[in-house]
């Protein structure tokens, strides 16, 4: 891993989960950077797509999804998500797009046009002409209103459930779970 992988990767436990609640198939990891979530999705016996535009990521990727012995189940693609969008089909999409850095931090509402590459509606609309079925890591100062207007603009309307991501008693990061990944009712778990 690099300086950047460090900072950006999902802690395990958290990947873990994601995992656990993605009810399998194919997973698209479309910001996969270097391969947390990917190997705990594979991990879970899933086929896994991680995309990411940087070759080093994706080699880093690579490598650690040997040291876990799961690249059998990842196919690595160097490319941009948005690009590769339209050709892709799968069961789940795994949203963690970058926050901008350790940046995030300063603003008390981490509104969804703060994610890079795009703003989240955006991210969200793309990954939504995959499958209904999105889990997207977010942090834990986002505005909560707006992730749940990305349930309620979809076309029909997504379910959605909400969940606090901690490590230890620390508030890590924000999940939410749309389509047949959250429960059948919204809720803040």
């Amino acid at each position: 891993m690099d300086e950047e992988g460090w900072f950006s990767v999902t802690p395990e436990d958290i990947a873990s989960r994601h995992a656990e609640r993605s009810g399998g198939g194919t997973v698209i990891d479309c910001f996969s950077g270097v391969g947390g979530n990917a190997i705990q999705f594979a991990k879970m016996c899933f086929h896994v797509v991680a995309i990411d535009i940087d070759p080093k990521k994706i080699g880093f990727a690579s490598n650690n999804a040997k040291i876990y012995g799961v690249e059998d189940y990842i196919d690595f693609i160097i490319g941009d998500f948005f690009q590769l969008a339209p050709f892709l089909k799968a069961d789940v999409v795994f949203l963690a797009p970058p926050w901008g850095g350790p940046t995030y931090n300063t603003f008390e509402n981490f509104t969804l046009d703060l994610l890079k590459p795009k703003d989240g509606y955006s991210i969200f609309q793309v990954a939504q002409r995959i499958t209904p079925n999105i889990i997207m890591f977010l942090p834990r100062n986002v505005d909560l209103r707006q992730v749940e207007e990305l349930s309620w603009l979809s076309s029909p309307p997504l379910n959605i459930e909400i969940e606090e991501n901690y490590i230890g008693s620390y508030l890590k990061g924000i999940t939410a779970y749309f389509g047949n990944t959250a429960s059948r009712l919204p809720t803040l778990s």
